[in-house]
């Protein structure tokens, strides 16, 4: 998937322009993807929640939402590499927007109504490798939890 989807930014980047995707809110949505995918349950809630999430986010259209998560679809087998991506948040973002960001994994982890222990498990791999404190991990779990909780 790393390669798929990092021909996919490069291909943003180069069509970048004052208004684009810039690399750092790509890597933000190859994150989100990952929780989508880590399970290998491509839930019909975790997919409007990713694609909601990332049309809001990072102002994607339909099109580039869809490439995104086809693209992810298509490799959910395969092994990848999060430093990457979350090395090009530690460069971007300031402490709130990274944890606007785990919020965010957060809220599609729980999109589907159950919290698979592999989005658990890559959701913390990906607040250990931004530098984010437990008590901020806990905090943003928290935080989308209730935002579930009270949208049902």
């Amino acid at each position: 998937m790393i390669d798929k989807i990092k021909s996919f930014f490069s291909k943003k980047v180069l069509e970048a322009d004052s208004d684009a995707v810039s690399a750092d809110q790509l890597a933000m949505a190859a994150l989100l993807i990952e929780v989508m995918v880590i399970d290998g349950n491509l839930d019909e809630q975790e997919l409007n929640s990713i694609a909601e999430t990332l049309s809001r986010m990072l102002g994607l259209s339909a099109e580039e939402v869809d490439e995104l998560i086809s693209l992810s679809r298509e490799e959910v087998t395969e092994a990848t590499s999060l430093y990457q991506f979350t090395r090009e948040i530690n460069e971007h973002f300031d402490i709130e927007k990274k944890l606007s960001l785990m919020t965010a994994m957060w809220r599609v982890a729980y999109a589907d109504g159950h919290l698979d222990k592999h989005e658990e498990s890559i959701i913390r791999r990906v607040a250990d490798l931004l530098h984010i404190r437990h008590s901020e991990y806990i905090r943003c779990k928290l935080n989308a939890r209730e935002n579930i909780s009270s949208t049902i």
